[in-house]
């Protein structure tokens, strides 16, 4: 084991090159823990094009299990999303039996935190304006046995995640939130337009947790390595580490 490694290191598989979110996941990480990213080729953020970058989850997997990682963590919650929570729990199940390993995904991690944050209800919020691709998150998290009040997308793409600043970000989870007051929580997907930091104004403001996808892979990795690192001013879920 590398002596920067010393409490263990997670494979990541991130869905594009262009995932700015693994600066922010490897500077949250604890000291000790290492990780080794390697991209999953999505080309096309459409059912199609997650659909299609699967072959290529499987070719990582089996190339970071051979690597000898702890943890194997494929991210990019909508190529799993979209073939349901049911199709994600077997490919995942099939991964770990062959490869001994503790493998887990993007919806699994954020519906654990959900989990753990006590939010049996919530809305969320996205930066897709296709109204059939938020259905299917909606879709994903009701079969996990939440309670989805609504899956509100701004009116962004993917491809624009880059061009959405903290300000828009404030003002959609806030209008989101007043539309659902009976939320007890909000999930954001999609870690590439917005950061950890741009979330606690909202959660000081809303008084309701907000779980960010990184903050969720953050704060679920240390769970699965038995790992206790609180992170002040980086949301509810990672200063309280339930």
């Amino acid at each position: 084991m590398a002596s920067g490694t010393w409490r263990g290191t997670v494979g990541v598989i991130k869905p594009t090159y262009g995932s700015g979110s693994l600066v922010e996941f490897i500077r949250l990480l604890p000291e000790g823990v290492g990780c080794i990213p390697m991209y999953g080729g999505v080309r096309e953020h459409s059912e199609r094009g997650y659909l299609a970058a699967m072959e290529n989850y499987h070719l990582k997997v089996a190339e970071l299990a051979q690597i000898g990682v702890d943890l194997l963590h494929p991210e990019g919650g909508p190529p799993f999303m979209v073939r349901g929570h049911k199709a994600e729990q077997e490919i995942v199940s099939a991964w770990e039996a062959q490869y001994k390993i503790p493998i887990f995904t993007s919806g699994m991690s954020q519906a654990q935190a959900l989990r753990a944050l006590g939010i049996k209800k919530f809305v969320g919020c996205t930066y897709f304006r296709d109204q059939k691709m938020n259905d299917i998150f909606t879709r994903y998290f009701t079969d996990a046995g939440f309670e989805v009040l609504g899956m509100e997308g701004m009116d962004t793409s993917p491809d624009e995640a880059d061009a959405v600043t903290g300000e828009m970000i404030y003002q959609h989870l806030k209008k989101s939130s007043n539309k659902f007051p009976s939320a007890q929580g909000i999930y954001l997907l999609g870690s590439g337009g917005w950061s950890v930091k741009d979330i606690v104004t909202v959660e000081n403001d809303l008084g309701i947790p907000v779980v960010h996808p990184v903050a969720a892979r953050v704060w679920y990795v240390q769970k699965l390595l038995r790992i206790k690192n609180p992170l002040k001013g980086a949301s509810r879920l990672l200063e309280e580490l339930p």
